[in-house]
């Protein structure tokens, strides 16, 4: 659905005749395959939804420019504000609601690699800060009230990949190819050895001053030895390494106190306890086994890696999202096994997710859309797994087998609920890198377009306008 209302603030938006012809452009470059991946995907056939969505209440667009090269990342600062960085290297700092760029920071040389909300605590106050980190090998500390830079870190070992701020201890950490740990005043605490040939990629925050970080094919568990007396030093020593994995891992999320999983590229979703790090369920795609049980003549051909391979995991603490390949898979931590899927939910790689506390499910891909979906029970009976899909796929298998051995059929291989297609946002003229919803009533994106897009409930914003015009006549005593 393409239904917007454009407006702005100062060159933050397109507007008036500029915008039409530009949104004109975009489209007839979607209509003529605009939409298609920016590499060599083979295109599939999806659902279409049309103009007619309901269900879908962003039927307003304003369109934010300022970046001159992709946008990979979107954070949340507040509940009115947000930052937005990408390979241009510059961070800039955004009003949700008007669109107002309120801010930009200019410090890194090169594309930022990782950013992160940091909240500083004073005996005064506590202000939201911005961490970003970048190819050039420095991080920055910027105040998102004024947008100066408080701290900076140059001459790292090398670039930072990710960041993870522990707020209850007042610390971050940098992942690279050494994993380091920093005060709040850009004090080095502690430090990892030095990895040569994989650096770490993702790191999250496990129970009891514990830390997973993926490299490579291994998860490794780090302890953090918090000093018990000014005289004694920050240490953070490896526990264990996790070897579980057949190849490299793509996605490192926390589920809730008692668990956290990984997906990597061959397919692999692993649950593992947080606090003795067991594997509490192993999920595996095969790529070459037949329906032996439908018709043993017929032979699957293997899929695509790029179509096994995990990009991203999110989790609402019941259920876990996995974007495989162009499809999504919904697992339920509850029965182990998946319970709705669309193997081929976009044109193209799906790259990110999210499950909204109203139940929503929302993705976007390298096809430049950006798709809601709900979870509907009972299915009807074309979405009804078969065992035959699942058969294939390795899909509701509690505990780890070989790679190469064949699924058995069982009632744990059965799809419970369908994934319906509800709305769909057409806009973007590149991949579509992620998405930061904003309560219910906005819905910021972010492309390899250069674009961010502000998608807003159409009627809430017709009230607010109807409103304020009510207050200004009110004011103005109906003149």
């Amino acid at each position: 659905m393409l239904l917007f209302l454009l407006h702005g603030v100062d060159n933050s938006a397109y507007c008036g005749v500029a915008a039409i012809n530009y949104f004109a452009e975009r489209m007839l470059r979607w209509l003529l395959g605009g939409r298609e991946a920016q590499g060599p995907v083979e295109k599939t056939t999806v659902l279409f939804i049309g103009e007619e969505q309901p269900k879908n209440s962003y039927t307003e667009l304003q369109v934010l420019k300022g970046h001159f090269d992709m946008v990979r990342f979107l954070v949340r600062i507040d509940d009115f504000r947000f930052a937005s960085a990408g390979d241009d290297g510059i961070v800039l700092l955004w009003n949700v609601q008007t669109g107002e760029r309120l801010h930009e920071l200019r410090g890194h040389s090169q594309q930022i690699t990782a950013i992160t909300r940091f909240q500083k605590h004073s005996a005064e106050s506590s202000c939201p800060m911005i961490l970003s980190a970048s190819s050039d090998r420095s991080v920055s500390l910027w105040d998102a009230d004024t947008g100066s830079r408080v701290q900076t870190v140059t001459d790292l070992h090398s670039s930072v990949k990710c960041l993870l701020v522990l707020e209850r201890l007042d610390l971050w950490l940098s992942g690279g190819n050494v994993l380091c740990v920093w005060n709040r005043n850009f004090e080095l605490l502690c430090k990892t050895e030095v990895f040569n040939d994989a650096g770490i990629t993702a790191i999250i925050e496990l129970p009891k001053n514990c830390i997973a970080a993926a490299m490579d094919k291994e998860l490794i568990i780090y302890r953090l030895k918090v000093p018990a007396s000014e005289s004694e030093s920050w240490e953070i020593q490896e526990v264990k390494r996790l070897s579980d994995h057949q190849d490299s891992v793509r996605a490192l999320i926390s589920v809730n106190d008692q668990a956290f999983a990984s997906g990597s590229h061959v397919g692999e979703l692993i649950v593992w306890d947080s606090l003795d790090w067991t594997i509490q369920s192993y999920e595996r795609v095969f790529g070459d086994t037949a329906q032996a049980d439908i018709q043993s003549e017929i032979k699957l051909l293997s899929p695509k890696q790029n179509e096994m391979s995990i990009q991203h995991l999110t989790s609402d603490g019941e259920y876990i999202i996995a974007a495989i390949g162009s499809g999504i898979y919904v697992y339920s931590l509850l029965t182990k096994n998946v319970i709705a899927y669309r193997k081929t939910a976009h044109d193209s790689d799906v790259l990110h997710t999210l499950k909204l506390p109203n139940g929503q499910l929302i993705s976007c891909s390298e096809d430049g859309s950006v798709r809601f979906w709900v979870l509907q029970d009972p299915p009807p009976p074309a979405e009804h797994a078969s065992s035959a899909f699942f058969g294939m796929w390795g899909f509701g298998r509690a505990n780890k087998q070989p790679p190469n051995q064949q699924v058995k059929k069982g009632a744990d291989c059965l799809v419970l609920r369908s994934l319906e297609l509800t709305g769909d946002l057409i806009g973007h003229s590149g991949a579509v890198q992620m998405f930061l919803p904003f309560n219910d009533s906005v819905l910021v994106t972010c492309s390899t377009d250069h674009l961010i897009m502000l998608w807003k409930d159409g009627e809430r914003e017709s009230r607010l306008r109807s409103l304020d015009l009510f207050n200004k006549l009110e004011q103005n005593k109906g003149l």
